[in-house]
């Protein structure tokens, strides 16, 4: 019997794979190929003014210079607008989204006045302010309604409206909750600049492509409880997830394009490839491509048992 399992790996082609993405990449694969599934590759590049030229196509050739060759031709999110425009159109006609007027400025000045505010990781907790409408001020993005609250528009609760508190179990980090509405407030579906945010763009994709298991890098989880109140508003099932450990700079942060991460080198997959598994609680012996991913998958299959050492 076949099995329902389908993975993903998806970049941002902002650059070339480094350490820590071949971990996130390479993790997603074993995973994919211990469950005999799928496994996919999507370029993430709906932020467009961050795309590199040419740097998916070298993150593709990196991943198949390493043995990491998805099942189906890859897919590019700037060609799948109209998949996100028909979700958010219907998020705003069940009162689950709507137009915001601020600019970052002024969120910032709404939350000091209002004596809490909080940067998070770079982030500022949306107090509401366009919750019950623009006041006469142009719109400049749109975002989720975390929460159902009485307003003008929307008087009564939507039906099928979830609390914003979400509850997962994570594969590796085990049981997890988020008040989504405290933690991070109604967030971003579609920028200022008209480019739909990562947010809608990732659950929309995942759901069309049939993804049944995400394994990605732990800086991600945090995405997770907003992923999953966008699925549940859009009628969509959550997928499983699976965060893996990350690759430190020297600095101890994690390793990323924006802290001065080297492009990988491919050139030599084994010892990219050897370099990764120790992250990922992996002891790899072998002197061919073929023979390495294979003992790969057998250690990683033994480690995602419900009596593995796990990762």
């Amino acid at each position: 019997m076949p099995s329902s399992y389908t993975g993903r790996f998806a970049p941002s082609p902002t650059g070339p794979l480094h350490a820590g993405s071949l971990v996130a990449a390479l993790a997603s694969w074993l995973d994919a190929r211990a469950h005999q599934g799928r496994w996919l590759v999507r370029i993430e590049d709906v932020d467009t003014p961050r795309c590199v030229p040419g740097g998916d196509q070298l993150i593709l050739q990196q991943l198949m210079n390493c043995g990491l060759t998805p099942d189906e031709s890859p897919v590019w999110q700037s060609q799948r607008t109209p998949l996100y425009q028909a979700a958010l159109d219907d998020l705003t006609a069940r009162g689950l989204a709507y137009p915001c007027a601020c600019t970052r400025s002024q969120i910032q000045a709404e939350l000091e006045r209002q004596g809490h505010a909080h940067n998070r990781n770079g982030e500022l907790i949306y107090p509401g302010t366009c919750r019950n409408g623009l006041r006469g001020q142009p719109a400049r993005a749109w975002r989720f309604l975390t929460q159902v609250i009485p307003t003008t528009a929307h008087p009564e609760p939507v039906e099928g409206r979830t609390e914003s508190t979400v509850h997962w179990d994570d594969l590796h980090l085990g049981p997890q909750s988020q008040d989504v509405e405290k933690a991070v407030g109604d967030f971003v579906l579609q920028r200022a600049d008209g480019l739909f945010a990562y947010q809608l763009a990732v659950v929309v994709d995942d759901a069309a492509q049939g993804i049944s298991h995400i394994v990605r890098g732990q800086d991600l989880a945090d995405n997770t409880a907003r992923q999953i109140l966008l699925q549940r508003a859009l009628g969509l099932t959550s997928p499983q997830y699976l965060h893996t450990p990350l690759v430190l700079g020297e600095n101890g942060e994690k390793l990323s394009k924006q802290n001065g991460a080297q492009a990988l080198d491919t050139r030599d997959p084994l010892h990219a490839l050897n370099a990764a598994a120790p992250v990922l609680g992996l002891r790899v012996h072998a002197t061919s491509l073929s023979d390495w991913l294979v003992q790969a998958t057998a250690q990683w299959a033994k480690l995602r048992t419900p009596h593995g050492a796990g990762l």
